[in-house]
């Protein structure tokens, strides 16, 4: 594969905010991101600005990686959450144990399927992996119930569902009285 599989960098923040809004305009943003097209575009600089400097921070519980290709264009991102049981929350069920969180999850819809997704989880996970303080004895992720494609992917990467689940946040389907609520799935796999 000709794609760098890289950790971004802080005055990459124009090339983030881009990749992120491309997101989520993809037909899988309902599913796939809590987050909409029209609050991301309304937020300004300095917070695309304090958001890629502290995913790019060395030593941070924070690490985005992106997907090059050849032509310098950026086709695919996954980020990487650190969570210790004493953190707040940000998303989830409280850690039990030092754990990795994979979160933003987007490739190109023409690259997928041509293994890029493979190769950004596999930099994610191994980098997760490589950290000795803390260590970290598990990665997780969230998928939606109505996200069979990501689910298949996860599966097939080595991710098994915990058993755990959490209600979609916010409002949406479900929320009223009598209607169905819509569920986050949580995936792991162990260290070793």
């Amino acid at each position: 594969m000709d794609y760098v599989m890289r950790s971004l960098r802080a005055e990459e923040w124009p090339l983030a905010r881009q990749l992120r809004l491309d997101a989520l305009q993809d037909p899988a943003a309902p599913v796939a991101f809590l987050d909409s097209y029209e609050a991301a575009v309304a937020r300004p600089d300095a917070f695309w600005q304090d958001r890629t400097a502290a995913a790019a921070e060395e030593g941070g519980d924070v690490r985005q990686f992106v997907a090059e290709s050849p032509e310098g264009e950026w086709v695919g991102t996954v980020t990487v959450l650190i969570e210790r049981p004493e953190d707040d929350v940000r998303f989830g069920l409280p850690a039990e144990v030092n754990q990795g969180h994979l979160v933003g999850v987007f490739v190109r819809p023409e690259l997928r399927g041509a293994r890029v997704t493979d190769a950004l989880f596999r930099v994610a996970v191994d980098w997760a992996w490589s950290l000795s303080a803390p260590r970290l004895e598990r990665v997780r992720l969230y998928v939606h119930e109505n996200n069979p494609r990501a689910a298949a992917f996860y599966r097939r990467f080595g991710f098994v569902p915990s058993g755990q689940r959490m209600p979609v946040p916010g409002p949406g389907p479900g929320s009223g009285a009598g209607e169905r609520r819509e569920w986050e799935l949580e995936y792991v796999i162990e260290r070793g």
